[in-house]
């Protein structure tokens, strides 16, 4: 099997899951329970946090743990308003962000809230310019990715951050690193974010986990009610197994990023060199793209049918990202490509886990596919 969809989702590690088994069948007890086996359950916890915490640079009490990506960006989103909506009624959002973010802003939009969406240039990038633009004293957050999740664009969040503070210092600053968190840096002082979100199966952690870095000072509201855990900003009993392995994951992340980044970025230069000399193949994530996303188009057969004819081949890849479920990738119609590059598109995403071998497997079914299935007329 060749999985070149990890973007999507991540196979858990060995230490990750061991760390899992152990929380669900040995240190089981709920960590808010007064007892000795709940005692030892909050202090899994509190390790995870505390490697997350120093992973991101930050205080150990600035970090939250929610669901996954999505309910940290809803958080910050409906959390940030909530909290500010005396100061404004109006938000900044890059127009690629993921559905969680959108779909967010789109429910702040139908409830009274202005929404301003930002176009990436063609290169894929939002601009600190741009951003500026759009920011006036009535904003109260601004929301732009670090990597984007179906191209591997690399935003300068903390040139955006700064550039839209000159236009209002009480400004709330949103990133999703979720694609960024265990790949490439993620300081929180130097993004200059007040709110960053991360997920865990990105990382070869569970699903079901992540968290959201509320920045000391930063007046957020929750949007989860019903107890006193995490000083009842994310209430509900703790899922401690799944943030064990969490912490786990982001550990061995965190330790072998540096030659985890240069071996896929010998992975992602090798695959465009190869698609590069087959005749029609575009590719579509930008040259200084993060290397562990690439998407090309074929041009002449539909992402569905060549997804399959990989499938069967037992190379798994995906048309984009896996929350739209198999529709048009918004962030292809974001950038400007043509619809006959965003109906045939292939989002090819690598892990610590894949090798040479998986790239030139990939590219020789490719080609397989392109002489074989029925082309777009």
């Amino acid at each position: 099997m060749v999985y070149l969809d990890n973007s999507a989702t991540t196979r858990v590690s060995e230490k990750a899951a061991q760390k899992a088994l152990y929380m669900m069948t040995e240190c089981f007890g709920n960590p808010s329970s007064l007892h000795n086996l709940g005692f030892k359950a909050e202090l899994e916890i509190k390790n995870a946090r505390r490697i997350i915490s120093q992973a991101l640079s930050c205080r150990e009490g600035e970090l939250y743990f929610t669901s996954g990506g999505t309910e940290s960006n809803n958080t910050a989103i409906l959390g940030s308003v909530q909290a500010n909506k005396r100061r404004g009624n109006k938000i900044v959002v890059s127009s690629y962000e993921h559905s969680s973010v959108l779909e967010a802003a789109e429910h702040l939009s139908q409830n009274g809230i202005e929404v301003v969406y930002v176009k990436p240039q063609k290169n894929g990038k939002i601009t600190a310019e741009d951003i500026s633009k759009a920011v006036d004293d009535k904003t109260l957050l601004v929301s732009v990715m670090l990597v984007n999740n179906e191209i591997g664009t690399v935003n300068d969040v903390a040139t955006i951050a700064a550039a839209a503070r000159r236009k209002n210092s009480k400004i709330i600053v949103h990133c999703d690193a979720v694609q960024a968190f265990g790949k490439i840096p993620v300081n929180v002082g130097r993004l200059g974010a007040d709110l960053i979100s991360i997920s865990a199966h990105k990382i070869h952690g569970p699903k079901g986990v992540g968290a959201l870095f509320v920045k000391k000072g930063t007046k957020i509201s929750p949007i989860i009610f019903g107890g006193e855990q995490q000083n009842r900003f994310r209430p509900g009993t703790e899922n401690a197994a799944a943030i064990a392995s969490f912490g786990v994951a982001a550990e061995e992340a965190v330790k072998n990023m540096a030659k985890a980044y240069s071996d896929v970025k010998g992975l992602r230069q090798r695959l465009v060199d190869e698609l590069s000399r087959v005749s029609g193949v575009v590719i579509n994530s930008p040259e200084d793209a993060c290397p562990y996303i690439v998407n090309f188009s074929t041009m002449c057969i539909k992402s569905e049918t060549i997804l399959h004819f990989l499938e069967q081949e037992e190379i798994y890849v995906s048309s984009g990202s896996a929350c739209a479920k198999g529709k048009k990738s918004h962030v292809l119609g974001e950038i400007g490509v043509s619809d006959l590059a965003a109906d045939t598109a292939v989002r090819v995403s690598f892990s610590t886990e894949n090798s040479q071998s998986d790239v030139d497997a990939l590219i020789g079914s490719v080609k397989k596919a392109m002489d074989t299935l029925q082309k777009i007329k």
